[in-house]
This record gives structure tokens, sequence and C-alpha cells, in this order.
């Protein structure tokens, strides 16, 4: 028999999800039969499987120690170099400054030291995540940028700041903004609505302005900080997100991110290159504000979280625009 006692990292979770992680080598299908078959109790009654965990409960289970051993494989957190700055960081969350060329999660089995690699190890290295100790719970990334986007990362450190910074995006309580340079001079502020279908063979999306299969509404509103030389600067509030939908967006208008292989212009794109070896798209997640958090995340209402333009951009900035456009 072994008896599990909850911690305050494990709560708030249904006790079949808490099972199939800790015991993450079992299938639905044995845990279901163990939980009717009474060999594991939830503060010692009979558990159903759908139950709330809470800190402090205790979880009994009639197995020997060689099965659950069978039904568990210990994580391991491999060595991934640091390549993000640290933009805030208290107990329950992290936010971090992802430069641009790097994936946020693996695509492929074989992709090593992306965002999340990286993450990890930090907590692990700094003493905030053991996995042996925390075999039911990763810390985890709550949104995502493009791999060739520069920008602020969310994590959440513990299930407390995982659960809120999901909910906080979900219900639109954050709010998020992107700098982004277009080709063309965009003189007004505005707002594009349209539906984005994505084309899974070409990793591209279609932008158009009737609803059809597959299709999402997407809103991105915009408004110019500076524009000379055929080039405008501009902050991006990004109202939902779903996939390139800046870049698109951007592009049915008739103005393009400087520097998108995708969706740019490639003659600008080519003088970009030439003049500032700029070999990505010029967009960077630049801001979230925590406009109206609510529950486990109400002490961050009001706080901005702000990464400063990589190097490469701000120059391009300072030859278009002079030194003294406001990025705020």
């Amino acid at each position: 028999m072994r008896e599990i006692s909850i911690s305050k990292n494990e709560e708030n979770q249904r006790l079949d999800k808490f099972l199939l992680k800790y015991m993450n080598k079992a299938s639905k299908a044995f845990i279901y039969k163990m939980l009717r078959k009474k060999r594991i109790k939830y503060n010692g009654k009979k558990a159903e499987g759908n139950e709330l965990l809470q800190e402090g409960d205790s979880l009994l289970l009639y197995l020997s120690d060689e099965t659950i051993a069978s039904f568990m494989e210990e994580k391991v957190i491999p060595e991934a170099k640091r390549h993000f700055a640290i933009v805030y960081e208290d107990d329950d969350i992290l936010a971090v400054g992802k430069p641009a060329g790097l994936l946020t999660h693996p695509e492929k089995s074989d992709d090593k030291e992306t965002l999340i690699d990286q993450v990890l190890f930090y907590l692990y290295q700094t003493g905030q995540y053991t996995p042996s100790l925390q075999s039911t719970f990763t810390p985890a990334l709550c949104n995502r940028l493009d791999r060739n986007t520069s920008g602020i990362v969310l994590a959440g450190k513990t299930l407390k700041g995982v659960q809120g910074l999901n909910e906080a995006i979900r219900s639109r309580q954050v709010d998020k903004y992107y700098l982004t340079l277009v080709k063309g001079e965009v003189k007004d502020a505005g707002e594009i609505s349209a539906f984005l279908s994505k084309d899974e063979g070409k990793n591209q999306v279609r932008v158009s302005k009737e609803a059809g299969a597959n299709a999402k509404k997407s809103i991105t509103k915009y408004r110019p900080l500076a524009y000379n030389h055929g080039f405008t600067l501009l902050e991006i509030h990004l109202i939902t997100g779903k996939t390139h939908q800046i870049r698109a967006h951007m592009q049915s208008i008739g103005h393009p991110v400087v520097g998108d292989r995708k969706y740019g212009d490639t003659k600008v794109n080519q003088q970009f290159k030439q003049d500032f070896a700029l070999s990505n798209q010029f967009l960077h997640g630049a801001k979230f504000v925590f406009s109206n958090t609510s529950g486990s995340l109400d002490y961050l209402k009001g706080k901005t979280l702000i990464a400063p333009l990589p190097k490469v951009f701000q120059q391009i900035v300072e030859d278009i625009f002079g030194e003294d456009v406001e990025l705020d």
C-alpha cells in the first residue's frame, strides 16, 4: 500500500487526471478498474475519479510497490543552454523574452533546446522544479510565439500559475501588444476583422471576409507609432490569437510585415537583409498588460510586462524614424 498526500502544487485537478500523471504509463482502463475495485481510496472512502483534489487530501493505493513502480516513468530534464531573458518572475509565474529563431515547443522528435526545454532546465537548476518530488506536475508555457517572432512568453511555475495564466488568457484578462514594421505609410489607427483558414500543407493561412469551413474569426487592432520613408512602425493589439494572424492580416490590407518570408514583399525583405542583416520578420511580442486579472492572479491586476526590442530592430527603428520614437 502507498499513501499519497496532496500538496498545494497538485490541488485543483481531478483525481483521475492526477492518477494518470502519477502512474504515467498506466492506461485509463487500469485506473478506472482500480477505482471500481476500491483499490484506490480518496480520504479513506471509495473514489469515483471525478473528485477535485485539495491540499492535504489523502490517497491510498492498495497496490504493491512493484506494480506502482512498473507504471511510473521518471521524468528527465535534459540540459539546455539558456537563451531567454527574464522579464518578470514570482513564486508562480515566469515571463521570459524569447529571441527570434527559437522554437517555443518541439515540432519534431529531434528538436532540442527549445524554449520549454530551457525554461524547465532553468527551474531545475535553480531548485524551483524537482521532477522526482513533483511527479504529477510539469511547469508549462501558457502562450506561444512563431519560431521567427521574438517577445514575451508566459510560463506557469506551479499548478496555480499555469491554471491562473491559462484562465486569464482564455477570458481575455490579459492584453497582448506587438511591435511590427510594415511596408507603406499607415497614418491612421484601424481594426481588421476577418476569418482565417489554414492550409496545413503550406503552413499558411488565408484571410477572407466571409465565414467558411474551418475558418476562425480573427481581430487585430493597430495604431501607427511612426511613419517615414515608405515604412510604418505599428503597435498591434491582438484581440484574438490565431496562427500567423498579424502577418496575414497586415498583408491583406497591403502592408506586409518587413522581413516576412511567407507573407511579405520579397524586394523589401532583400533590402533589409542587405542593409541590416535582417533574417526574420520584424515582429516582436513587446508587452503584456494584466488589465483585469482576478482569482489567483489578482495581485497582477494593472501590471505591465515589457520586453525591449532586439538590437537589430532597435537599430532599424532609429535609422528610419530617428531616436525619439515612443514605443509605449
